[in-house]
C-alpha cells in the first residue's frame, strides 16, 4: 500500500485538526451528551426562506449564476450595508458573493499574500484563521487580547507586533470565541497605526448583527478606512442559514476583482438556491432576524449568571453567542476541565487553548441552544465544580 503522507505538502501535514471539531466528533459518539460546544443556532431557518428556496426549483433555478453572484443579490447587499452601517458598494464591482465566510477569507488571504507576508490575529481567535494564513504562504502574528481589557484588541498590543513584513490586520468583531467587540474609539484607536504602516484589513464581520451593547461597528466606515478595508459578512449566524454557505465580501475593487477572478476559477459561483434563500432574508429577514438577537441576549444573561451562581464567573460577552469563562477556579487546563467535565457529566465544551495559546485558562460555552437545554447543562456543571473547585 503507498504511503500518502509522503506526497503531501509539509505545511498540510503539521497543521493540527480542529480542537472544536475534536470535541464534537467526541460528544457526538456519547450518549446523553449536551453540547454547548458548536457554534450553530438551534433555530431552523425562517420558513419563508426556505420557501423561496423551493419556489426557486419549482422554477427551475438550477444554473450557475455569474461568478461573483446573483445581481440581484449583490444590489441587495449593498442596500443592506448602506442602511445597516452607512456603507456605499458598487454591486457590479465591490461585493463577491462566497460559499460561506471562510471561502472569502481564504480568497482574501490568497490573492493579498505573498511568501512570508505577516497576517496580524488577535488570539483567542476562530480555529480557520492560523491555518488559512499558513496555506497562502503567510506568516501569523498573534496579538494577545486580556480579559481584564474585554479581550479587545489594544493599540498598545498592535503596535509592539507590527514589522517590515506585516501586510494583512485580521479583525474578528464580535469575537469567537470570546463575544468581545470593539466599539468606534476602540477602532479609532488603531486607525493611524494602520494607515501608517499600509495595512490592509480583513474585516469578519459574521456575528456583527449579534451585537447587545449598542451597534456594531465596522472599521470601513471609520475616516480613511474603506479602500483598505474588505468587510466580510453572511447569513449562517444571524439569519440561522449555516447549511446554506452563503457569504460576501465588499471592499476595494481591485481585491475584491482578484478574489472573483480565484473564485471562478475554484469555485465557479455559490448554488443558486441559497443565493435565492439569501436574498429573500435581505429583502424580508431583518424582524425574525431582530427577534433571534433578542433570543440570545436572553439566553446570554441566563448563562452569564448562571455560572456565576456555580462559581464560574465570566466577564460579560457582549457580542456573539459564545460565553468564555475561566475556569482557575479548579487548577485544570482548558483540556484537563472539557475532557473531564465531558467524561463524568457529560457535558461538552471547548477548551480555550483550541483558539491559542491566550485562550488557556478558559473554555468557551456556546448559547445558541435552547433554554432547557442551557439549563440542564448549567446544572451538572455545577455538580462538576463542587467536586473540582481547588
Amino acid at each position: 500500500m503507498i504511503d500518502g503522507s509522503k506526497y503531501l505538502r509539509n505545511n498540510i501535514k503539521n497543521l493540527p485538526p480542529s480542537g472544536i471539531r475534536r470535541f464534537f466528533d467526541l460528544a457526538s459518539h456519547m450518549e446523553g451528551v449536551i453540547s454547548l460546544g458548536v457554534g450553530e443556532p438551534d433555530f431552523v431557518t425562517p420558513w419563508h426562506i426556505r420557501e423561496a428556496c423551493f419556489y426557486s426549483l419549482e422554477k427551475g433555478y438550477t444554473m450557475y449564476t455569474a461568478n461573483a453572484g446573483m445581481i440581484e443579490l449583490r444590489e441587495e447587499i449593498a442596500k443592506y450595508m448602506y442602511r445597516w452601517q452607512n456603507l456605499v458598494y458598487n454591486p457590479e464591482t465591490e461585493i463577491l458573493v462566497t460559499v460561506g465566510v471562510s471561502e472569502a477569507i481564504d480568497l482574501a488571504f490568497r490573492v493579498l499574500l505573498e511568501d512570508g507576508d505577516e497576517v496580524l490575529i488577535p488570539e483567542p481567535s476562530y480555529v480557520s484563521y492560523v491555518p488559512g494564513t499558513i496555506m497562502a504562504g503567510g506568516t501569523p502574528v498573534m496579538l494577545d487580547t486580556r480579559e481584564e481589557d474585554e479581550f479587545r484588541l489594544t493599540r498598545d498590543e498592535l503596535a509592539r507586533k507590527i514589522t517590515p513584513r506585516s501586510k494583512l490586520l485580521l479583525l474578528t468583531y464580535p469575537n469567537n470565541p470570546t463575544g468581545g467587540i470593539m466599539r468606534r474609539e476602540d477602532l479609532m484607536d488603531l486607525v493611524d497605526l494602520i494607515v501608517a504602516n499600509d495595512l490592509i484589513v480583513i474585516s469578519d464581520e459574521i456575528y456583527g448583527e449579534l451585537t447587545y451593547d449598542g451597534k456594531h461597528v465596522s472599521i470601513a466606515t471609520l475616516p480613511g478606512m474603506k479602500e483598505r478595508t474588505v468587510v466580510m459578512n453572511g447569513f449562517s449566524k444571524a439569519f440561522a442559514m449555516t447549511g446554506w454557505r452563503i457569504g460576501y465580501a465588499c471592499g476595494n475593487r481591485d481585491i475584491i476583482g482578484a478574489m472573483n477572478k480565484l473564485h471562478q476559477y475554484t469555485i465557479l459561483c455559490a448554488p443558486i438556491m441559497g443565493q435565492m434563500a439569501a436574498l429573500e432574508a435581505l429583502k424580508h429577514g431583518e424582524a425574525e432576524m431582530r427577534r433571534m438577537v433578542e433570543d440570545y441576549d436572553y439566553r446570554r444573561r441566563l448563562i452569564l449568571k448562571g455560572l456565576k451562581d456555580i462559581g464560574l464567573p465570566s466577564f460579560e460577552p457582549r457580542g456573539a453567542f459564545y460565553v468564555f469563562p475561566s475556569i482557575s477556579v479548579t487548577g485544570m487546563s482548558s483540556l484537563e476541565f472539557s475532557e473531564q467535565l465531558l467524561k463524568e457529566e457529560k457535558v461538552a465544551v471547548v477548551p480555550g487553548n483550541a483558539f491559542g495559546k491566550s485562550g488557556e485558562g478558559f473554555v468557551r460555552i456556546c448559547y445558541a441552544y435552547s433554554v432547557d437545554h442551557i439549563e440542564k447543562a448549567l446544572e451538572r456543571m455545577g455538580d462538576f465544580i463542587a467536586r473540582h473547585h481547588v
